[in-house]
Formats: C-alpha cells, structure tokens, sequence
C-alpha cells in the first residue's frame, strides 16, 4: 500500500454530520496510514518529522473519532469520572469528537477506586473522565506507532498482537536445553505506577509534552479530597500502560550494550544473558549466581533509579532453575534437566478460591444459572494455562469442584440422599461419565443439554510464539500480523466451531465495516434474517460483526448479505 497526503486528507471533503453517517472503515484505513508513516519516520530517526506526523495525527477528525469510538465501546464506558458524564447517544458521542482538542484543554482530576489484589491489599486505581479517556485514546494513536520500533524484543506486555503466552514461550526457549542458563534473577519492582519520576517522563516520552504534563499533575480526589499527584501515572487511565513500557524500554537492549561494550561480544554470549518482560514484571538469565549479583543487579538497581524506581528487596531474589520461580501464573522448573511449566499454586488456590465463594454464594440460583456462571471463568481459566503442562491440575480442580457442586446440591435438598442428588443434578454424557448437566428448552420446543465445562476435556497446545522483530504498523510485517491474528482468534473459538468457520469465512473482518475483528474489539453473531422473523441458525443465516456495528445493524434496520469465502 502506497501512503500519501491525500489518503489521509479524503475524508475532509465529505465531512459526516452526525454519528451514524461516519464512514468506519476509511476512518480506520486514513488512521491506519498516518501510523505507518510515524513507524517510517521513528526508525529512520527523523524526530522532527516524528513530531509534525504526531500533531497532524492529534488534529485530524478521523484519529478524533476513533478515540471516541473506543472509550464508547470498551467495558470501562460505563464507569464515569469526577463529573459523572457519560457519552451515551449518537449526539453526544458526535458532539464529543468537537471537544477533543489542545487549546484551553485541561483534564479533570482522577476519581480514585480501590480493587482487591491476589494478596488481600488494595490496587488503586484512577478513572478519568470521558473526555481525558477520549483525550487519552487521541494521543495514544500518535504514540503507540513511536513506541514499537523503540520498544525491546522481548518485552510483551500491553502491546499489539503480544501476550503472557509469549513472554512464556521466550522463557521456555532460554531455559529448556541442557546448555541453557541455570540461573534466574526475578525481579519485582517497588509500586512501579505509583513512582515513575514525572520529570523523567516529561524529558524521554516522545509526545506533547504540556498535554503530558497535565496528566502527569491532575490530582486525584479520593474520599471527597483533592491530592496532588508527584510522581507515577495512575492505572486506569487508556495510555498509563504504554507510558509504563516507555519508562522500562532499554531494560533490555540497553543491558546487553552496557555489557558488550565492557566485556565484549563473546564473553557476553557465554554469560547467556536474557531479559524477558511483561508489563513491569520480568526475569534476566545468567550463568552463575555470581554473574547477576555482581553485574547485572547492580545495573538494573541504577537504570531503575534514574526513572525513580527500585526493586522491591522481599520480591526480588536469585534462584536456580532447579528450584523453580513463578512468573505470571506459571511455576518454571527444571526437573531432571527436563523443563516444565505448570501453573503456579498461588494462581490455582487463588481460582479455587473464587469457584468455592462463587459456588457458595449461589444457594439461590438455578442449576442453568450457576453453569452459565462457572462456565465463562473454567473455560477463561483452562484457556489460560492450556499451553503448558496442566492436566493433572485440571483434574485436581473438577475433582474438587464436583464435592463442591454436591455439597451445594445437598444444602439444596439436606432431606435427599446422594443417589437422589446425583439424578436430580447430573447426567450421564458420552465416556465423561456422570456430569453436572441440566435440560434446557429451546424457543422451537426443542431441548438441549447444558453441561458444565470441564478442565480435564481441555487439549494442552503449545504456544506459537511471536517473531520479536514484529512490527504491528510496518507494511512488511503486514501479512504475517494478519495470519497471526486470524490463527490465535481462531484458536479462541476454538470451543465455538460454527464462530471459527464464521470468522475463516469472513477472513477476520466485520461483515458491516470490513475492518479486523480481534479479543480488544470483541463480536457478536448476527442472524441475517432474524429468528423472530422466521430465521434459522444455520451458519449461511449468520455473520460475526464488531458489537458496535451489531448495534447499528438493529437501529437502522440495515440488511446484509452473506460475504463469500475465499
């Protein structure tokens, strides 16, 4: 694809005039354009040209009503900031792309919300309102496109196309042959969102920087108080992850050049160093224990302060890979010299945890709606850890499950007998054998068997990892992004076979607007000629569309037609 000025500026001339008229697939393609040319321009180093593309980007209306588009359709629309705004209807979200500009702007400050962490403390989170999202949503479009070029190989956190499955496979390519590095430094970082140096910020991250600042010193209110903010960007705000990878990016290439330069290429190569990071977490390998107390710890300690963090002295350790480490959920170990990932029983008490209150906690419902309440968490769960060794812990957890399930059964009916208890709630089914399992009736009459997932059923597949050099907005890299967003999403469904031939069919796209569909944009199944009219559920009735295209196939009565494969 040839990009030019007049791609991106072809919408101006038939300027839409209310919400529903916005073409969304030339926005998406004018929006896609400018990034590949701020990409060109960050690897080429030309930084002038970096900022002239940025503040095109930040002005244009397609770039404005995109960032509109997300913070509308993203789960947090409902969530409301200090001035409890909401942009709900078509007008107020047209009227909003108006609002979306630099002159006079001045963000609100953060309305501050307490989650529960794994560990029993609470995350703070801070929520800005619709208009610093959108605001938020703007400037990332013009950042991301710089960030990836300058990001590290294996840093996988909150970035395009990227995922923990990864970072994980990197870690199983470092560690799992017999020549591989036997140590590991595994490292936490000390409140890394809450003390991130502003100044730091300001001076590296290749944006506007008054806008940045404003941000970086809103303030947030917390009980119905005012507090400044000094240091570190709030979680919770649409860009705070990429200024996160912005403040760790070198944490790896800047190592191994520090390295190379004191030591040489050679003597680097035998230390067999590796740095793989998720987020703010990560791991470095070694060869000796030595090796990383000496030399690497005491560099990380110095590239972390000069950004005002350090490591947290409790969470941070050298381990042998003998012993094993946990990192994202996962415990890695070498056993007999053979390395093997399984999930980490933190991670697995934590989920048992959550079926045993769940479980619990629901004596008032139906056996369907405790199913369809398991279901979407043990089959989220298992899709999680199905590329690593899981079995015998998905085993452990239905067994489990099912004395869970029949003490919940028997507080029901504390007058009936086991026997009683296992017709009334389970149901024999192929060569499962006896499952949790309920008949449901259909609007035609018919019947269907609604059972419980179950984790043992889930096939263990090894993870493909993503080629580091991956660039989202290169159009070299166009084709092998488009083949691995379609094989994970298909891998996805995998549960849903009539969503994965939809999806084939449709080559990844939404059946109104013709752009890409994935996990961050979601979708639903649309019936061309709906059931209430007389529509079946055959796959030649049904296409897959983005929720928002969903929603405007219904408000305007629009009628399609189904796409042909390939």
């Amino acid at each position: 694809m040839r990009v030019t000025d007049s791609n991106v500026d072809s919408a101006s001339s038939h300027m839409p005039t209310d919400w529903a008229a916005i073409n969304w697939r030339l926005v998406q393609r004018n929006v896609r354009a400018m990034q590949i040319r701020l990409t060109k321009a960050t690897q080429e180093g030309n930084w002038r040209r970096v900022k002239a593309l940025q503040r095109w980007l930040t002005h244009s209306f397609c770039a404005k009503a995109l960032a509109v588009k997300r913070v509308t359709e993203n789960q947090g629309k409902r969530t409301t900031g200090v001035d409890r705004e909401l942009w709900d209807g078509p007008q107020e979200k047209f009227s909003a792309i108006a609002r979306l500009k630099k002159r006079g702007y001045r963000p609100l400050p953060l309305r501050r919300v307490n989650i529960p962490k794994s560990n029993g403390k609470m995350r703070p989170l801070g929520i800005p309102t619709m208009r610093d999202r959108a605001m938020q949503a703007l400037y990332l479009l013009a950042l991301d496109p710089v960030l990836e070029p300058l990001s590290d190989p294996n840093s996988y956190g909150f970035r395009k196309n990227r995922s923990t499955a990864d970072a994980m496979a990197q870690i199983f390519v470092k560690l799992a042959r017999t020549a591989s590095p036997q140590w590991v430094l595994d490292a936490d970082i000390e409140g890394f969102f809450d003390n991130i140096n502003h100044n730091w910020m300001i001076d590296h991250v290749r944006m506007d920087p008054s806008i940045l600042r404003k941000w970086l010193k809103c303030g947030v209110i917390d009980r119905a108080q005012l507090l400044a903010t000094t240091a570190g960007t709030p979680q919770g705000g649409i860009i705070s992850p990429a200024l996160a990878n912005w403040t760790l990016n070198g944490l790896e290439t800047d190592l191994i050049t520090h390295l190379t330069a004191k030591w040489g290429p050679t003597r680097v190569g035998k230390a067999k160093v590796g740095v793989i990071r998720y987020a703010d977490d990560f791991v470095i390998t070694g060869d000796s224990k030595e090796f990383l107390e000496n030399e690497v710890r005491p560099w990380v300690e110095t590239f972390l302060a000069v950004r005002g963090l350090r490591l947290a002295p409790a969470k941070t350790a050298i381990v042998h890979i003998d012993e094993g480490f946990d990192f994202l959920g996962w415990n890695f170990r070498k056993y007999s010299g053979k390395l093997l990932i399984k999930p980490s029983k933190k991670n697995v008490k934590t989920f048992y945890e959550k079926l045993r209150t769940l479980i619990g906690n629901s004596l008032g419902l139906k056996q369907i709606e405790l199913i369809n309440e398991l279901n979407p968490r043990l089959r989220g769960w298992a899709q999680y850890h199905s590329p690593v060794v899981a079995k015998a812990t998905f085993a452990r957890i239905d067994w489990l499950l099912f004395w869970r399930l029949m003490r919940w059964a028997k507080r029901r009916h504390p007058k009936k007998d086991a026997n009683w208890i296992r017709q009334r709630y389970w149901r024999p089914i192929g060569d499962r054998g006896w499952v949790f399992a309920v008949e449901v009736s259909k609007p035609d009459g018919t019947t269907i068997v609604k059972e419980l997932y179950s984790l043992s059923s889930t096939p263990i597949k090894r993870h493909v990892k993503i080629k580091g050099a991956y660039q989202p907005y290169d159009p070299l890299w166009e084709k092998y992004g488009e083949t691995l967003r379609q094989d994970r999403m298909v891998d996805k469904m995998r549960y849903r076979r009539e969503w994965v031939k939809l999806y084939v069919c449709q080559q990844g796209n939404c059946a109104l607007c013709g752009y890409e569909m994935d996990i961050d944009t979601g979708w639903q199944d649309h019936h061309i000629v709906y059931r209430v009219a007389g529509g079946s559920d055959v796959l030649g009735n049904r296409v897959l569309l983005h929720p928002s295209c969903h929603a405007r196939v219904h408000s305007l009565n629009l009628k399609l037609v189904k796409p042909a494969s390939e």
